[in-house]
């Protein structure tokens, strides 16, 4: 699923922890997605919930491409729902990014280690 996507719904239905103008420190980001990534390998009801996630982040686009508000609200909230399940961690994670620079290679790097659990997700 298109990370932009997941950061946007992050964005929206949750609250930034860092103030406006504050950078993350993309060291401690790193760090911490690392550790995130390695709990949801290692627990499969959290990974069946993240791949739960992408799943319906490909719906969301379609409902979003169809301009149909209602499905796409029903479909943030089991997002939300489901991110509650992977933790904390997670939610405080994709928090901070909302406020990293999405350019930058530390960005790519945190994004890239996700990329490893999008391929153990049934197609």
């Amino acid at each position: 699923m298109n990370r932009l996507l997941i950061i946007a719904i992050l964005i929206i239905a949750t609250p930034p922890l860092f103030a406006q103008n504050q950078q993350p420190d993309m060291a401690t980001l790193k760090a911490d997605a690392q550790k995130v990534v390695s709990n949801i390998r290692g627990d499969k009801a959290k990974s069946q919930a993240y791949c739960q996630i992408n799943s319906l982040g490909g719906e969301i686009d379609v409902a979003a491409q169809a301009r149909d508000e209602q499905k796409a609200d029903t479909l943030t909230k089991k997002i939300n729902d489901l991110e509650k399940q992977l933790g904390p961690d997670y939610i405080t994670l994709f928090n901070a990014l909302n406020n990293a620079d999405q350019n930058s290679k530390d960005f790519q790097d945190i994004m890239s280690l996700f990329d490893t659990l999008d391929k153990s997700c049934p197609r």
